[in-house]
């Protein structure tokens, strides 16, 4: 008595389709699971024989062997839990064979039956959409998240009983159905808007280049100055996502388990900030069975790294990878997954470790030699890679108290949208490139030509302001922003000074 169910499985942030063969033989009672499957799958004999004698279907009392095909990709999670128990029925004549091949069946399952959400659903319709599939029979939880992906059917059930009775054609459900570009429209609303925030205009203009341009960027300040709440009103103006970028990002937070159940579809920026306690795994991703880490779950958004020094070294220089190709690949033994990773840095540090070095209200405590220890901190390869540092001092009085409200989110938004299309038109041959922060030195050389006037501006800010060799490209980049900002094919001399003011950390006389 044999009966094969299709079901599938994650690996990374992609799908495969596993085919779940479940074998009974007239022996001793036994229940054997082949084909690389880890404890939770392994475990799910015992959910199985529950669920199904407390709901009221025989158990057989033979040798069960169920296989997981193909055997030689690890299993992993508890969603073949329900594929499992409906190819024991199959396999011994209570669920009918005529209809189940046409489906993929998935769900975790609780003594009583009844039917929890699984991890992976958007990936795994995604690719069940490219393969001649009739629908996908899935927990009710996880049907909006499911229908996200076009031309797949999508069944929820809420228990093992009402799985039987659909595959018995003894109950009709409906498909369930969704408009995915009415769910995109209604989700891409963020609740904090740049209006929230008291003065600090110079600091809101050094966001603006950096979202416009693509650049990373720090802030560095006394406490309470408002880095914090600066930093996550920063995917507020970044260019709107994609429908393709929504669903990418969404398959991540659903791989990892993160997707609220009421979110079918993250259609805003995604904004992460890791605690400076987090280790290199929980940063870049990984663990017995690799998961995707904050720089993953921040992709097409921002990480925030506040009280920068504060985090391991081996942390940060984990990022620098990521930062650099837009990916983390991690290698296992057994597997080596690659989960994707453009996003934004953008993070925030005092300017000493009492933190009021650059606050004129307060007294400094800390010496020179303690000052250039804190900032050493922060590794010269990956400080290249910021392209914006700017400080950030305390807000003043008349300006908490001031009755005067700042350009909205949506105002800024729109400047930096028209900036991204000048790049886009830009670098439309150019295969990885689609931002100013993403151009190379030959790149820069070509679009970031500039005058005599300039020229003596970058020589002094070089000698005299004892800026670093590292300085000068990235100066040019973001005048390249700044000039686009300003929709000026030509990168003037003011553009120039504005982008050296953006260097804090390279100034001799800021240490």
């Amino acid at each position: 008595m044999l009966a094969k169910i299709y079901s599938a499985a994650v690996l990374g942030i992609d799908a495969y389709i596993v085919e779940v063969e479940a074998h009974l033989e007239s022996q001793l009672p036994a229940f054997a699971t082949v084909g690389l499957p880890d404890s939770a799958v392994r475990e799910s004999r015992e959910r199985v024989n529950a669920a199904i004698k407390n709901s009221n279907f025989p158990f057989p009392q033979k040798r069960i062997t169920i296989n997981l095909a193909p055997a030689d990709i690890k299993k992993e999670g508890s969603a073949f839990d329900l594929p499992i128990a409906i190819g024991i029925l199959a396999a011994s004549g209570v669920v009918s064979q005529d209809h189940i091949a046409d489906y993929v069946i998935l769900g975790e399952l609780s003594l009583d039956g009844s039917l929890r959400p699984i991890r992976g659903a958007l990936p795994i319709a995604v690719e069940i959409s490219k393969n001649e599939i009739k629908g996908i029979v899935l927990p009710v939880e996880n049907a909006s998240e499911a229908a996200m992906a076009q031309g797949i059917k999508v069944y929820p059930i809420t228990s093992l009983t009402e799985a039987v009775e659909f595959f018995n054609d003894e109950k009709v459900i409906d498909p369930f159905q969704v408009s995915l570009q009415e769910v995109f429209s209604l989700s891409r609303k963020y609740h904090i808007d740049f209006q929230d925030v008291k003065g600090q205009e110079h600091v809101k203009r050094a966001l603006e280049v950096a979202a416009a341009g693509g650049h990373n960027i720090i802030m560095i300040g006394p406490p309470g100055s408002g880095k914090t709440m600066l930093a996550k009103r920063f995917p507020t103006i970044l260019p709107d996502l994609t429908l393709a970028e929504a669903l990418e990002t969404t398959k991540i937070h659903s791989v990892a388990g993160l997707l609220p159940s009421n979110t079918p579809l993250i259609a805003t920026r995604p904004f992460r900030s890791p605690h400076h306690t987090i280790s290199d795994a929980g940063l870049i991703g990984g663990g017995q069975v690799p998961r995707p880490g904050e720089v993953s779950l921040a992709h097409h958004g921002v990480l925030f790294l506040d009280e920068l020094p504060e985090f391991k070294k081996n942390v940060l220089e984990v990022m620098r990878q990521p930062l650099e190709d837009g990916v983390v690949t991690i290698s296992r033994a057994a597997l080596s997954l690659t989960y994707p990773a453009q996003f934004m840095l953008s993070a925030a540090m005092n300017p000493c470790p009492c933190g009021y070095a650059t606050d004129p209200g307060h007294e400094c405590s800390c010496t020179p030699q303690q000052i250039q220890k804190y900032l050493s901190r922060i590794s010269g390869p990956l400080l290249d890679r910021i392209d914006i540092h700017i400080e950030v001092p305390t807000v003043q009085y008349s300006e908490l108290s001031s009755d005067q409200v700042g350009e909205s989110s949506e105002t800024i938004r729109q400047r930096v949208k028209r900036a991204r299309a000048i790049q886009l038109e830009r670098f439309e041959k150019m295969k990885n490139i689609f931002c100013n922060a993403r151009m190379e030195s030959k790149d820069i050389r070509l679009y970031c030509k500039i005058d005599q006037q300039g020229e003596e501006l970058l020589k002094m800010a070089i000698t005299k302001l004892g800026l670093s060799a590292r300085a000068y490209d990235r100066i040019l980049k973001v005048a390249r922003t700044i000039a686009d900002l300003e929709n000026n094919s030509e990168i003037k001399p003011q553009y120039i000074s504005e982008a050296i003011q953006y260097r804090s950390l390279d100034r001799m006389s800021f240490y």
